[in-house]
């Protein structure tokens, strides 16, 4: 077999581990033999993916909830550099990738400065561009959680962030990632956490306007940590601002929660218990 048969077998192999998390990502192009190369390798994969031929505001970027854009500032005319520096600031979580033509030493410094993860230069091969976008994606998501600390114990529950899990006594509350994350971050602040930046410390961009994604994981886990542990409340509603962790075993958050403007208003009521389901872009 030749070299190259051998690199697209070993690739296609690794397409069924790779795509077990499917990742959304947007390119800014107009090569159409480089789009269709990269397009067919992103579906083997099992990626979402997007392609565009001009800029996108950064809002319509938070929309399609990605974890990755890769950008030819080429496409992007005099503009390019104010833009890419425009989503790198509104989109810190962000994987951002500048594949472009050749370019200076100056000009690739720039953009790594701006706040590209990666710079790379056309032509290029797919699966290595592929490869840069994981490593980028991988570098953002150790950055969501802060570094890995002993198991903190609150209230009835064990905070294990080693094993991204929490416990009553010893039984586990079977937490996903995501509502892992959040009580993780709750537990390690002692003010309230508006419900923005629980949105962007834990999904890693900007919350969208109008999106109750916080609010649905945090009931999910509110049911969770009562169920395991009854006699206390641990997440604290400040209306209209966000949440607060504090272990209280006097139940005054359910008192709290039988009085609040969310359970006198059905309409209130009604639009959270639609949001039930995690938005299907949530990731």
């Amino acid at each position: 077999m030749s070299p190259e048969g051998s690199e697209a077998q070993s690739a296609v192999q690794s397409a069924p581990q790779r795509s077990r998390n499917r990742l959304r990502l947007a390119v800014i192009d107009r090569d159409p033999g480089f789009m269709q190369v990269l397009a067919n390798r992103l579906d083997t994969l099992g990626w979402d993916h997007r392609s565009v031929s001009s800029a996108v505001t950064p809002e319509a970027l938070i929309a399609m909830r990605l974890k990755a854009l890769v950008v030819d500032l080429a496409v992007l005319g005099p503009g390019s550099w104010e833009y890419l520096e425009r989503v790198c600031a509104r989109l810190p979580g962000l994987a951002v990738i500048v594949c472009t033509g050749p370019s200076s030493v100056a000009q690739r410094v720039r953009g790594l400065r701006i706040g590209a993860d990666a710079w790379v230069t056309k032509p290029c091969h797919a699966e290595e561009l592929i490869c840069i976008i994981e490593a980028a994606i991988r570098r953002h998501r150790r950055n969501e959680m802060p570094a890995i600390e002993a198991t903190t114990e609150v209230g009835e529950i064990f905070v294990r962030p080693d094993l991204y899990q929490a416990y009553a006594r010893d039984v586990s509350l079977e937490l996903t990632a995501r509502e892992f994350e959040i009580l993780y971050l709750l537990t390690q602040s002692d003010r309230v956490l508006r419900r923005e930046e629980i949105y962007e410390r834990v999904w890693g961009y900007a919350m969208a306007h109008g999106d109750r994604s916080v609010d649905v994981f945090v009931r999910k886990l509110r049911q969770k940590l009562r169920q395991a542990s009854p006699e206390w409340s641990y997440i604290h509603t400040h209306f209209g601002v966000g949440y607060r962790f504090a272990p209280e075993q006097d139940g005054g958050e359910l008192e709290q929660l039988a009085h609040s403007p969310a359970a006198a208003d059905p309409d209130v009521a009604e639009a959270t218990e639609s949001a039930n389901a995690e938005p299907a872009l949530a990731g």
